[in-house]
């Protein structure tokens, strides 16, 4: 995510050492982490809801299956199921 080597990292705890304090250091730090922890979660959450309505639109809807029915062979000639479908 972020591409901070071990220099950017120290200089970055000393500033914030510098400006909170040693006493409020962990105590922002905590509250930091607990921040970082619900974004994750809500930033997670929300990615599952896309990811289930994309998933939602591109399966496409299937009918229900027909019941099968065994097909009857017709022992009629052609011309009997002409004059058959004319009536």
């Amino acid at each position: 995510m972020f591409n901070i080597g071990p220099w950017e990292l120290i200089l970055i705890l000393v500033v914030a050492l510098i400006v909170v304090g040693p006493g409020k250091l962990p105590e922002v730090a905590k509250s930091l982490g607990k921040a970082t922890r619900e974004f994750k979660k809500a930033t997670t959450g929300i990615k599952k809801e896309f990811d289930e309505a994309i998933n939602s639109v591109e399966e496409p809807a299937r009918p229900p299956k027909a019941e099968s029915q065994p097909i009857q062979e017709s022992k009629a000639t052609p011309e009997e199921a002409v004059e058959k479908s004319k009536e």
